[in-house]
């Protein structure tokens, strides 16, 4: 099949994209990190989901993360290390806001790319 898609001037990369993220503030992203497709998971041609849980400290770093629920173990590792090396904007000394807890999801598809040939 990857034979036929490529002699058609097709090929296939692997993006990680972030669906969206559930928090219950308005802390801005300085540094947002998106995950490395597994390279099994490309050559084995395998799609998924990862919800990430985590706290956002006062600093801005992301602490306790964890995963809430994922379509493939495969993918979990590269969503977690993604999530601990995004950072956020951080708060100002004087404000009262505690820590805060969010979410991301992550999706790893598969997406077809149609090269143009060079004559």
């Amino acid at each position: 099949m990857l034979l036929v898609m490529l002699a058609a001037g097709i090929a296939t990369t692997a993006a990680a994209t972030e669906v969206f993220e559930i928090a219950t503030s308005d802390r801005k992203p300085a540094l947002t990190v998106v995950p490395d497709y597994p390279e099994k998971a490309r050559r084995d041609r395998i799609e998924g989901e990862v919800q990430v849980c985590f706290e956002i400290t006062r600093e801005g770093r992301t602490r306790r993360v964890a995963v809430r629920k994922s379509t493939h173990r495969v993918f979990e590792k590269p969503a977690r290390r993604a999530v601990k090396r995004s950072t956020y904007v951080p708060l100002p000394k004087d404000a009262e806001v505690p820590e805060i807890k969010a979410c991301r999801t992550f999706r790893f598809s598969l997406e077809p790319v149609v090269r143009e040939e060079i004559h």
